[in-house]
């Protein structure tokens, strides 16, 4: 039903897939020249032009993902989207300072040198172009449906890789299938990236806890075929979620091997990693700081203040 469309992106990650079935596009890609004209060129080999698409379905609020949404937007598509994803893209910039002045403090804390944490949390601004902000027409959530081609996709709500993700499933040629944006990857194991409070009042979501729990989910739900964000489908989703969790297992195990005494997330971070570039610190971070969310959940590990720094211990 859905026809993957790859769209480059300037990301370490390669293209995104974007989706296309009749006039409905899923995942438009960046805002960009080479985008645009990739995109477009694939529309025109299929004697559509952008003013055909009717209907942007956006799985999650990633640049890559939702940029070309407003070009779209501009000529008569409707962008339909979680409402937690909407308040993201309608004000993206306003979104990109309230996630930098958070985790500015937050990885001061985690015990990051000053000038780090300003390095770390200001380099996504460079990408801040490829992600206009965009109104979103109809907001769905877990157990909306939206009928396309006289298909009815099921809306349900992930969490883990991105805040309002979410995917569309349908029946297809291979069974029971769904749209699962980056939640689920073939090749890559998708990164559970550190999330601000939802508001000032509220705790800081531990995502990879949330996250591995959702994949549980995603493989109880006993799909036949998902379709991701990047790289190739996947046939064997039982088997693709299992192989993720086993590596989270793993690596959770691996920290809680390093707390025999008070260690901050960042040194965490330095023994999963060695000496990364600055570019690769916050998913670094999110990894490290993600691993001890799910040994605190657990019991297996306490988190307190010292000197003003956040350290874990292993429990037991």
């Amino acid at each position: 039903m859905f026809e993957q469309v790859p769209v480059p992106t300037p990301f370490q990650v390669g293209p995104v897939n974007a989706y296309l079935t009749g006039r409905t596009l899923v995942d438009p890609g960046p805002d960009s020249d080479e985008a645009w004209s990739h995109l477009t060129d694939a529309l025109a080999e299929r004697d559509l032009a952008p003013e055909d698409i009717e209907r942007l379905l956006i799985t999650h609020p990633h640049p890559d993902h939702f940029g070309l949404a407003e070009r779209f937007r501009e000529r008569g598509a409707t962008v339909v989207a979680h409402p937690d994803a909407a308040a993201i893209v309608a004000d993206f910039p306003g979104r990109l300072d309230a996630e930098q002045a958070f985790f500015r403090d937050f990885f001061e804390r985690c015990g990051m040198a000053p000038s780090t944490a300003d390095t770390v949390t200001e380099l996504p601004g460079a990408f801040v172009h490829y992600a206009p902000s965009v109104p979103v027409d109809r907001e769905v959530a877990a157990g909306d449906s939206i009928t396309v081609d006289g298909v009815e996709l099921l809306v349900d709500d992930l969490v883990g890789h991105a805040t309002g993700e979410i995917s569309f499933a349908f029946d297809g040629p291979a069974g029971r299938e769904a749209l699962v944006g980056d939640n689920v990857l073939a090749e890559i194991t998708p990164n559970p990236f550190l999330q601000p409070p939802p508001d000032p009042d509220s705790d800081r979501p531990r995502v990879l806890p949330a996250y591995n729990d959702c994949l549980v989910d995603l493989r109880e739900a006993d799909y036949d075929r998902l379709h991701p964000g990047h790289r190739s489908r996947i046939d064997d989703p039982a088997g693709r979620i299992d192989d993720i969790l086993a590596e989270h297992d793993d690596r959770t195990d691996r920290v809680a091997g390093l707390l025999d005494e008070p260690t901050t997330p960042v040194e965490v971070m330095d023994e999963l990693f060695g000496d990364l570039p600055v570019t690769e610190q916050f998913p670094g971070m999110s990894e490290a700081v993600g691993h001890l969310d799910v040994l605190e959940a657990a019991g297996r590990a306490t988190a307190r203040e010292r000197d003003g720094e956040i350290v874990y211990e292993r429990t037991g």
